[in-house]
């Protein structure tokens, strides 16, 4: 997370930015300016769609649930990447209703809590945790950052995909490389990443028409894109790929990172680690918990459609919202000490998600690897505690992107 955030010049000491946060709130739930000016931060451009426009932040939670529900005048299509064919780089992720809508319903019953609890589990979460859990239990001491929280996700998606792990590894550091801000990477690294991307996953696509097989690509090659006014379609490989490149490294990463956030909570709340190996009930209140304390992606751009008013302010088409999700779970006015983490706070919904049109697609997949994680390290270690000689973990990473520094544990 550091590194990466160093990488594109976008690094920020994550525990000293809240009460600049709370500050800022305090002046109003929406103000005019970039969130990295008002902090006074140098200036890092998330989205190319984003540079050079007009920007307001949005701070409370009242505010940013108001914007996540109107997505008809707050757009997602900020996050594209503008390409001379018109194809939608980031997929569904740039899309707006009833396109969004249409290209979602081909994805999403594969990940339904129905799935999540079922498919996802027995195809892939259970036995890929059973596994580590062997491998750890070699030893005395491990990282779960990197041992266990890293492994989980990215197995879980690439096998879901139908990749093997060789080829699952290359494609996710060809991916975050074809993409990548980082100033180490240069335009001619990008493209070549961006071949073996294409080739990875066309290639894959191909075998799976030949050879259909009980994963998420041959799901996708039956279903039917039922677009508004259309005759029903099968997805192209295009399409198909689309997807595939978003459930890898948005499934990946932010379940990595969040089932970190979530461990890194519990270890350093003794108490409450107690209370949940003693009711293992409590694991869900543990993991929304972490989720509302330090969700992994606290900030969202949206592209503002047409002329509007938002709380007091009037707001051009053509600007851009930056909605703080992280702020808006931490706002005084929703929740009792809302910096302290307690997973015996009264049970209200947080923004970790995001809402409405674009909540998370694999939000369900998520909660469903974090609690059998946290229960299977609970089962084989009941001893599991902080690493006493080593350096003690903190959050770090870029604003918009934040995880534990590491988890140094002994597991016994």
């Amino acid at each position: 997370m550091r590194r990466e955030a160093e990488a594109i010049g976008n690094l920020v000491e994550v525990a000293e930015i809240m009460p600049r946060i709370h500050a800022l709130r305090d002046e109003g739930p929406v103000l005019k300016g970039r969130l990295r000016e008002l902090l006074g931060l140098p200036l890092h451009e998330r989205h190319a769609r984003a540079a050079g426009r007009p920007h307001w932040t949005v701070l409370s939670f009242e505010a940013v649930e108001a914007a996540l529900r109107n997505a008809a005048v707050f757009s997602n299509s900020v996050q594209g990447h503008d390409n001379p064919a018109g194809e939608k780089t980031m997929g569904i992720l740039e899309m707006d209703p009833p396109v969004h809508r249409a290209y979602r319903r081909t994805i999403q019953p594969r990940f339904n809590m129905p799935e999540a609890m079922g498919w996802w589990r027995e195809h892939t979460i259970d036995t890929i945790i059973e596994r580590l859990i062997a491998r750890m239990g070699r030893g005395d001491r491990a990282d779960l950052n990197l041992d266990y929280c890293a492994r989980i996700p990215v197995y879980t998606i690439t096998t879901a995909i139908g990749l093997d792990g060789d080829e699952a590894l290359r494609f996710r550091h060809a991916y975050l490389n074809s993409t990548s801000s980082s100033r180490t990477v240069t335009m001619e690294q990008r493209q070549a990443n961006a071949k073996i991307v294409e080739s990875t996953v066309l290639g894959l696509i191909a075998r799976r028409r030949q050879e259909p097989k009980d994963d998420l690509v041959s799901f996708l090659i039956t279903m039917k894109l039922l677009m508004p006014g259309e005759e029903p379609r099968a997805l192209t490989d295009r399409e198909i790929m689309a997807h595939v490149k978003l459930v890898m490294v948005a499934g990946g990463g932010t379940s990595w990172r969040q089932m970190g956030i979530a461990l890194y909570a519990l270890l350093t709340h003794p108490e409450q680690l107690a209370a949940v190996r003693a009711d293992r009930s409590l694991v869900d209140d543990a993991v929304e918990e972490s989720l509302r304390w330090y969700p992994t992606a606290p900030y969202f751009y949206r592209m503002v459609m047409e002329d509007t008013e938002l709380y007091g302010h009037a707001i051009p088409k053509g600007a851009v919202l930056e909605l703080g999700l992280g702020p808006a779970n931490r706002d005084p006015a929703r929740w009792e000490r809302p910096d302290e983490y307690d997973l015996f706070r009264p049970k209200k919904t947080n923004l970790a998600f995001g809402f409405g049109t674009h909540r998370c697609l694999g939000m369900n997949v998520a909660r469903v690897e974090i609690n059998r994680g946290i229960n299977a390290l609970l089962d084989h270690f009941p001893n599991l505690r902080l690493d006493p000689e080593a350096r003690a973990p903190f959050m770090t990473g870029g604003l918009e992107q934040q995880g534990v520094s590491g988890l140094p544990v002994l597991l016994r």
